[in-house]
């Protein structure tokens, strides 16, 4: 095993005194390309162009001497700190850090960032960072090939965002371009690169951080009255607080999901599963269900597309969801949907026979399927006495190939 093994961030700055005395002494040197073409690099060390962190991490493992590997901006964030640290290589590491890539990006477009989403993008979680950029007013991606500013575009099709793309930050050919998403598939770009992505909705106030990357203000709670969110008593299709809590409990959106709500009436299950960080397309046939969604959107200060068209034919121009809520439209619907193959589906039912349809469909199509019977009974407390009953068949489906 090496003897020592100093991470060493580099951002394109002077290196440390630190840094250089370490890298003075080092007899193994893994890094890209520029870093060991830099000339604190001692001429006689062995190099290792870094490619696999595991291939490299057995290399220094098998070492016999001092190793330096040197990462771009600071390796213990979303860097190499992490992979040489792992139990199967052993490996003790001494971490001289340099500034990391979110913070000059940031730095270059003069903007604050404690308010801002950070997402690592590949080709394989591009998705899920494209469905944070939906959610959030403010993202910092790190991207990779295959996985950068022209496929998040792509992805954001029809969702208005601005583009802080800045490419080979702390190099000579550092650039810095500012332009809208809908423009930003048309260019080539190049690596490494940082997007920050800008638009949806107000920026957080200084006098509301505390916290980074969160927001957590307004109305404590979820599942709440329907008389808290505008114009609820224009909605002919309201939901229960109940059921809602059911149906958010069995969905469990979360940051990163995409969610399809089908017939969002009032726009209450859409803001709940918005405020817990999940981008949200909220479909209704309704105008007034979209504008009402809309508002209550607007009102409480979350991120959510609205889409005005009739399910199931609208569907099909929509992108990939994780979680779908179907507020209506039985079996052809509900069909249509599993067609797309989310992983968790709920909709609800108010007879048995339709519930069976229901569940029947969703069983046809690769689902495990529960339901169970509602009752809720609101009282008022100023007598005890019934005020209103509502009774349900609630209905939740999880995909077979993911159910325990």
């Amino acid at each position: 095993m090496a003897d020592r093994v100093t991470v060493i961030g580099w951002d394109g700055s002077p290196l440390t005194a630190v840094a250089t005395a370490a890298l003075s002494a080092a007899t193994l040197v893994a890094g890209a390309a520029h870093h060991l073409a830099l000339p604190e690099v001692p001429a006689a060390a062995e190099r290792i162009r870094l490619g696999s962190i595991d291939l490299a991490a057995r290399r220094i493992a098998g070492h016999r001497g001092t190793a330096v590997v040197l990462a771009d901006g600071d390796p213990g964030f979303f860097g190499v700190v992490r992979n040489l640290r792992a139990p199967e290589h052993g490996l003790e590491v001494e971490v001289v850090p340099a500034v990391s890539a979110v913070a000059t990006a940031f730095a270059r477009a003069g903007m604050p960032w404690e308010d801002a989403q950070i997402v690592v993008a590949h080709p394989r979680t591009l998705r899920r960072a494209v469905n944070v950029c939906r959610a959030h007013h403010k993202v910092a991606v790190l991207t990779s090939p295959g996985a950068g500013p022209a496929e998040l575009a792509l992805l954001l099709d029809g969702v208005h965002r601005t583009f802080v793309i800045c490419e080979e930050l702390g190099t000579a050919r550092e650039q810095v371009t500012v332009l809208t998403s809908d423009k930003a598939a048309d260019h080539v770009w190049r690596d490494p690169n940082v997007v920050i992505v800008i638009g949806g909705g107000p920026e957080q106030q200084a006098t509301g951080a505390w916290i980074s990357g969160r927001h957590p203000h307004g109305v404590r709670g979820w599942a709440l009255p329907s008389d808290a969110y505008p114009d609820s008593a224009t909605d002919p299709e309201g939901e229960s607080p109940g059921l809602r809590a059911a149906q958010l409990a069995r969905l469990g959106p979360r940051t990163g999901d995409l969610v399809w709500d089908i017939g969002s009436g009032s726009g209450a299950l859409s803001v709940e599963a918005a405020r817990f960080g999940a981008a949200v397309l909220a479909v209704d046939s309704d105008p007034d269900a979209c504008a009402r969604t809309a508002a209550a959107a607007r009102a409480f200060r979350v991120q959510l597309q609205v889409v005005e068209g009739r399910a199931p034919h609208v569907l099909e121009r929509l992108p990939e969801p994780d979680v779908v809520r179907i507020g209506g439209g039985g079996v052809p619907v509900v069909t249509a949907v599993a067609d797309r193959r989310p992983e968790r589906i709920v909709t609800h039912a108010s007879t048995r026979d339709e519930a069976e349809a229901l569940g029947a469909a969703l069983t046809g199509n690769g689902y495990t399927v529960e339901c169970a019977l509602l009752q809720s009974v609101e009282l008022d407390t100023s007598a005890w006495a019934e005020r209103e009953r509502s009774v349900v068949f609630l209905l939740s489906a999880v995909r077979s190939d993911l159910a325990p």
